[in-house]
């Protein structure tokens, strides 16, 4: 959430930078703005009041023990009369606040100045690109076909037990996740991440705090009578493990890394272009959070750039890196870099990774702030996450990349934790 400081002292600049992202704010920080005034008027009406109402209670006493009866009952009248319209403005100026707090959720955060304009995902940059791309191949199958003619990824039995977007894994499909998920949060691990294993469900305040609620796009799974939602990342019960705490800055960064299962109900999802894994709603992912000074967030998140390009390569995927323009980022994000990575047989880019720096968006919301002695009070902290990574297109780039007329063979990095180098077609 923007504070509200931003938007008093640079209205213009956040209309301006909020066009980037497609958004038009002009009349939001206007109604802002307005009520702002509103409440500071009422605060200040209330405090004038309030000072004399305490200074006519005093007086009542005085004018009773000089025996001024008369004056000490006007006085009494007048006490009344301010008490009555003291709690009409306190009332006001609390239905002032919550309609203030309501319009700065809509704001979406601020992006930064290296932020493309545009649209859509065909106006973001790609910053690089690395590994081969496979020559295209007659005869390549895609990754649901590769699954079920290898007996180790079943939709079918998903959309039986669940409904559309729900894979199962099988056999050495399953150990290929695991091996994934191991793999993945053992280089976390190397590269200085506490590893947690958080709640699947989080409670509305989390949820706010994070930015996901409100909902405006119908992503989260609700469970209504306990007023719970499944998470869609993992970010989401990691970085409110630091709401309403101040922290020292001397002792960031903080860095945390967690597997969960991921849940995304992806509304309005259909076609080809999600068939299989490209698109589902239960997923698999590790996930890597920092809590940063401000001075130093987006050098880490270079460092965390750097950090999944290092998982990619060494999965011997070809990959290229984007910078998502203002259309295409998120409503949370000030800077966003996408992982896409090369599926041969859909001879298509498929996003893995996000890698993002809110700076103080969330940390506003979640009351996160940071103990520094260059300043006089707490200021807030910034707050990144990254996927290192999502599962679902890395399995179905390495099913496809690496199929063979009667095998899939196995990244040679994770064959110690699969324990076999290939998946062979059934006997």
């Amino acid at each position: 959430m923007l504070t509200l400081k931003t938007i008093q002292e640079h209205p213009e600049e956040v209309i301006r930078k909020l066009q980037i992202k497609q958004f038009d704010a002009a009349g939001l920080v206007e109604q802002i703005l307005s009520l702002d005034r509103e409440r500071r008027e009422l605060q200040a009406g209330n405090d004038l009041m309030q000072s004399e109402l305490n200074r006519l209670s005093k007086s009542i006493g005085e004018y009773i023990r000089s025996g001024k009866n008369e004056e000490a009952e006007k006085a009494r009248e007048e006490t009344t009369r301010l008490k009555e319209q003291i709690k009409n403005r306190q009332k006001r100026h609390g239905e002032v606040e919550e309609e203030l707090r309501n319009l700065l959720t809509e704001l979406p955060n601020l992006p930064h100045d290296s932020v493309p304009p545009g649209k859509g995902s065909e106006d973001n940059v790609v910053v690089r690109e690395g590994g081969h791309l496979p020559e295209k191949t007659d005869g390549l199958l895609p990754h649901w076909e590769l699954g079920r003619r290898f007996g180790i990824l079943d939709f079918e039995l998903g959309n039986k037990l669940t409904g559309a977007g729900f894979p199962v894994f099988i056999g050495k499909g399953a150990r290929l996740q695991r091996a994934l998920i191991h793999f993945f949060l053992d280089e976390a691990i190397k590269a200085g991440y506490v590893e947690y294993l958080p709640p699947l469900m989080v409670n509305e305040d989390s949820a706010f705090a994070t930015g996901q609620l409100p909902d405006k796009e119908g992503q989260m799974y609700a469970l209504v009578q306990d007023r719970f939602y499944l998470i869609p990342t993992a970010e989401v019960p990691v970085t409110n493990f630091y709401r309403d705490m101040i922290l020292d800055a001397e002792k960031l960064p903080v860095k945390n890394t967690a597997y969960t299962p991921c849940f995304r109900r992806e509304a309005g999802s259909y076609g080809k272009d999600v068939r299989g894994l490209n698109r589902v709603h239960q997923f698999d992912k590790v996930e890597i959070v920092r809590i940063e000074h401000p001075d130093r967030s987006y050098e880490a998140l270079e460092e965390m750039v750097h950090h999944v390009e290092e998982l990619v390569k060494q999965l011997a995927l070809p990959y290229r890196i984007v910078r998502l323009c203002g259309g295409d980022m998120s409503f949370t994000s000030a800077l966003t870099y996408d992982f896409e990575v090369f599926a041969a047989a859909q001879q298509k880019w498929l996003e893995v990774s996000s890698v993002s720096n809110f700076e103080s968006f969330q940390a506003n919301r979640l009351k996160l702030r940071l103990r520094d002695p260059g300043f006089k009070k707490p200021i807030l902290a910034h707050t990144l996450n990254g996927s290192a990574l999502a599962l679902p297109r890395i399995v179905a780039a390495l099913l496809e990349n690496n199929q063979k007329p009667d095998a899939i063979i196995i990244p040679e990095v994770l064959i110690p934790y699969t324990g076999f180098d290939r998946i062979e077609l059934p006997g």
